[in-house]
């Protein structure tokens, strides 16, 4: 029987350790023949803050399954960044998305998350603490988001670029 609640007790952690936010709840309507059809997209970015970030959209009649079905999404759109001791990403980042830019620089220890809008959202949730960014282009909180994503998922650890050269990772610092 304690087994049992053990088991229960670590479910509930690992749900409870993805925290989601909602970027933009938006009323849309489709015109059909017997009038307007009226629905709701929600954009919602969902992270552990430990390097696990995921941004998604959901489309419902109503507004909490519009959310639960951007949450779904974002679990199944998940980017893992790599993040330096200091809590900042290891090298300058450019995403896209639509007709979004999102320009991203490391930043040192104490700066914060210099970063607008839906960016800000992805990066905190991420758990950039240290980082500038830029948004370029675009304005679209979804395009953004989605640039932001793209230009997490394309950082490479130091380790990462060492073993991609055939070199050590000492050679990459002289």
């Amino acid at each position: 029987m304690a087994n049992n609640r053990r088991k229960n007790t670590r479910n509930k952690e690992k749900e409870t350790e993805w925290q989601e936010r909602v970027v933009q709840i938006r009323r849309v309507t489709k015109v059909v023949k017997g009038g307007k059809k009226l629905s709701f997209r929600a954009i919602v970015v969902i992270g552990n803050e430990r390097g696990q970030v995921g941004v998604g959209v959901g489309k419902a009649g109503d507004v909490i399954g519009a959310v639960k079905k951007g949450v779904a999404d974002g679990k199944k759109h998940l980017v893992d960044v790599p993040l330096t001791r200091s809590y900042s990403i290891p090298q300058p980042a450019t995403g896209t998305g639509g007709g979004a830019r999102v320009f991203m620089r490391p930043a040192a220890p104490g700066t914060g998350v210099i970063a607008g809008g839906a960016v800000r959202t992805v990066l905190e949730l991420a758990g950039v603490r240290n980082v500038l960014a830029k948004q370029l282009g675009s304005n679209n909180p979804l395009n953004n988001a989605r640039a932001a994503a793209d230009a997490l998922a394309s950082l490479r650890t130091f380790a990462e670029v060492a073993e991609e050269r055939g070199i050590p990772v000492e050679k990459l610092y002289a």
